[in-house]
């Protein structure tokens, strides 16, 4: 089959009914990302927060917020899909926090963990083996923790130790749950007082979004649909994601974990400037591995001035080793919305690319596959 025949065959079945492939209906959560968005900003507004938590009105102005807990650093406990949100939150609020937050993917936690941490213990089903055993570690630490969960040991542990619970709704992948896993540590982060409101941005990402589930939704056809353009670009590629330093590094990985478990498919990701100072050589010889890369680079409209510059140099020196360098802008002004506008392309592309490879975007069989097999040890 010719090159032309096959794209065309390809774009008639983005077009098509995906509802016999996508059995769990995956496409359906995607698109219904903004009003997720507003539920789980309700679910981070109505958690109950113990009140030594919480500022003290005696002590706060209005160009100043001291909580009544100083504390001086900020973990989120999390794998995977659940784990994300922390990376998020730390490059959204890097400029604005004043206390450093880490992202802890593992069994044990650092040293410095101790009554003085705010802990956010992040997992979608309430049972990650490794969150559960670095949550264990913070309790012994008596770190300050916020759990966020739909259920299952984590909430037990909640209840049995008497710290506050976020409870999400269940039954979603958690990789399809990110608005759950995001905003509601954003607000509860708010309601503590160690960041400002972010009412505007906020509103400000949900009309985009709302914008974006048209344009990308798989009601749109393919000759309007940048998503679906993507996807077929990226369709039996190897795909290589950039971001740039700052905002977009986490949304890089991000669209690299998609793919990986809703295409089912190899990608990697890397950021601008530090791919310039080992990557770049990578593709000095001319091979058929790079001529299956498609690299896709994730560009900030409002990013550094000289990663752009960087990036466009990169661009001039690789593109003809390379099977295509496919630019992604953000959308938006603010932070928020700009880095969700490429989440939110990533997530719907690697779906598409997912019904191009005829393959159901839901389970992910080989991590059920590991989890069992562990379970015998």
């Amino acid at each position: 089959m010719d090159e032309t025949r096959k794209n065309r065959n390809s774009r008639d079945i983005l077009d098509e009914d995906f509802s016999e492939l996508d059995k769990a209906n995956m496409i359906e959560l995607l698109e219904e990302f903004p009003q997720k968005m507003r539920d789980a900003l309700r679910l981070g507004e109505e958690f109950t927060i113990p009140t030594d938590l919480l500022p003290n009105p005696a002590t706060t102005t209005t160009t100043a917020t001291i909580p009544a807990q100083s504390f001086k650093n900020i973990v989120v406990l999390g794998m995977g899909g659940s784990a994300i949100g922390g990376d998020l939150l730390s490059e959204y609020l890097a400029d604005e926090l004043s206390i450093p937050i880490m992202v802890i993917r593992g069994y044990d936690i650092p040293k410095f963990v101790d009554e003085n941490s705010l802990v956010f213990a992040v997992s979608y089903s309430g049972n990650t083996e490794e969150t559960i055993s670095a949550l264990k570690r913070c309790l012994e630490a008596k770190a300050r923790i916020i759990a966020l969960t739909s259920g299952g040991e984590l909430a037990v542990l909640a209840q049995e130790n008497s710290f506050p619970l976020i409870k999400v709704p269940a039954g979603i992948q958690p990789r399809a749950a990110i608005s759950y896993l995001f905003f509601p540590i954003l607000k509860a982060l708010e309601r503590l007082s160690l960041i400002k409101e972010k009412g505007k941005e906020i509103e400000e990402t949900h009309n985009i979004l709302q914008g974006l589930s048209r344009e990308y939704g798989a009601k749109s056809p393919f000759k309007n649909n940048f998503a679906k353009e993507v996807a077929l670009s990226l369709y039996q590629h190897l795909p290589l994601v950039c971001g740039s330093e700052g905002l977009l590094e986490a949304v890089a990985m991000r669209w690299k974990t998609q793919i990986n478990e809703n295409s089912k498919w190899p990608c990697f990701w890397n950021v601008f400037p530090e791919l310039d100072h080992n990557e770049i050589v990578a593709y000095e010889i001319n091979n058929k591995i790079n001529r299956q890369i498609k690299i896709i680079y994730l560009q900030d409209k409002e990013g550094l001035l000289r990663v752009e510059q960087r990036r466009e140099i990169t661009r001039k020196i690789i593109e003809d080793k390379v099977a295509e360098f496919i630019i992604c802008p953000t959308r938006g002004k603010g932070k928020m919305a700009r880095m969700f506008s490429l989440i939110f392309l990533g997530d719907l592309a690697s779906y598409y690319l997912a019904i191009l490879n005829q393959v159901d975007p839901s389970p992910v069989a080989c991590i059920e596959d590991l989890k069992k097999e562990l379970a015998k040890k």
